[in-house]
């Protein structure tokens, strides 16, 4: 086939794109600024620590559908793993207070009527009260839609929120968060088993793609990066790499899939999301005492997710702006204080890392997801991709699949 897609950027959603069109018999160009693909899905070699570890700690969900069968085309669905049945342990570092959150495998949310299973001390009205959260438009603020006070909002929705969002609750979008409610807690257990690539995010969601990209004869050039796209009436006509001019056939496609910074400045004018907030991960070389799960979720705390992987620990804390200028070791030491005491292991501080990325998301309030723009441009044969375009997500793994998958179905319908 004749017909050429160029994919600038070779993150999950770049990703996702090129394996959906290369399977349809197209020919795929995979350009990539960075030296490795992944964006902020992969994993290296921590010289630190001793370790390969993940840039950002990701969960995923058994109902995240379009990252699931992404992993499934490129044969990696059996790295995602997690239990069988949608458990979450929590714990409580103000009151000492642990319990486990127990959706089972029902398609329902059933698990609400048991007090056995549900969050301690919460009614059914408790939930209840969450109804103008799920189908609130995202123009409203998740503080005027849901009474943010009590223990449910405290022990589960705030958590769920501000990791979802990355932004403090209350000043999210409610069309996001409710999106994100939708699709957890109301489908029942069978959607909610989280899943958790254990041997790293590169060997399960990256790696595996651009092998697959290459046995398929598709392209996939690092150190490629886009400086100017060349226009000629409603198409793009050519792509300027600087020492690299591609001339675009007729038939030729580009899906720009970069972060919204790059992509305004390769359109002028392309109204994007202009604020970030951080995510801060640190990493410890320490295998995780027996019987520590998975996946803990932490309130009251610094610490707000500890991932349990067979060679380390490692935590995630959302919203981070707060931590961003902290030392470097103070920041370790405080974070391997709760560890510790959430563990109960009192060794003294092993190799760290801590990786503090400053512009990790875009902020998901109102006013930002209203400057997310959609996949088509004025442009026929240019789409946009990215967890920052309008998915109707907050920006996820899940959303970056989803607006790969839908940039790709867009190059697919014109034929």
């Amino acid at each position: 086939m004749s017909k050429t897609v160029h994919i600038i950027g070779a993150g999950i959603s770049g990703l996702s794109a090129a394996v959906r069109l290369a399977a349809a018999g197209y020919q795929v160009r995979v350009h990539e600024a960075m030296q490795q693909a992944g964006g902020r899905c992969r994993s290296y070699f921590d010289a630190a620590t001793g370790l390969t570890i993940d840039n950002g700690n990701h969960l995923l969900l058994s109902g995240n559908s379009a990252a699931v069968d992404y992993a499934r085309s490129i044969g990696t669905d059996a790295g995602l793993v997690g239990p069988d049945s949608a458990e979450f342990y929590f714990a409580d570092l103000a009151d000492g207070q642990r319990w486990t959150l127990s959706l089972g495998n029902s398609r329902l949310p059933l698990w609400v009527l048991d007090p056995e299973r549900r969050v301690p001390g919460t009614t059914v009205r408790d939930y209840l009260a969450l109804a103008p959260l799920v189908w609130s438009p995202a123009s409203r603020l998740v503080g005027d839609a849901i009474p943010c006070e009590g223990p449910l909002y405290r022990k589960l929705v705030a958590p769920l929120l501000l990791a979802a969002l990355n932004v403090d609750p209350p000043e999210g979008s409610a069309g996001l968060a409710g999106a994100v409610v939708r699709k957890t807690l109301l489908a029942g257990g069978q959607a909610c088993r989280p899943l958790i690539a254990r041997d790293g995010l590169s060997a399960v969601l990256v790696e595996p793609a651009i092998e697959k990209l290459r046995a398929q004869g598709a392209e996939v050039l690092f150190g490629h990066e886009l400086r100017r796209l060349n226009m000629s009436g409603d198409r793009i006509s050519a792509l300027d790499f600087g020492d690299d001019v591609i001339t675009l056939g007729a038939e030729d496609k580009v899906i720009l899939a970069v972060p919204p910074r790059p992509a305004a400045s390769l359109l002028p004018g392309l109204k994007t999301p202009g604020q970030f907030r951080a995510i801060v991960n640190a990493h410890f070389n320490y295998v995780p005492p027996p019987g520590q799960p998975a996946l803990l979720g932490v309130v009251g705390g610094l610490v707000e997710w500890l991932f349990a992987f067979p060679n380390r620990l490692s935590v995630t804390i959302s919203n981070g702006d707060r931590l961003v200028d902290m030392p470097r070791e103070q920041l370790a030491r405080e974070v391997w204080q709760d560890i510790c005491k959430l563990t109960g292991i009192t060794a003294n501080l092993p190799p760290w890392q801590i990786v503090r990325e400053r512009r990790a998301t875009f902020a998901a309030t109102p006013q930002q997801n209203a400057l997310r723009p959609g996949a088509v441009t004025s442009w026929n044969n240019l789409f946009l991709a990215g967890d920052w375009t309008d998915t109707g997500l907050p920006a996820t793994i899940e959303g970056s699949v989803q607006s790969g998958n839908r940039a790709a179905d867009l190059v697919l319908r014109q034929g």
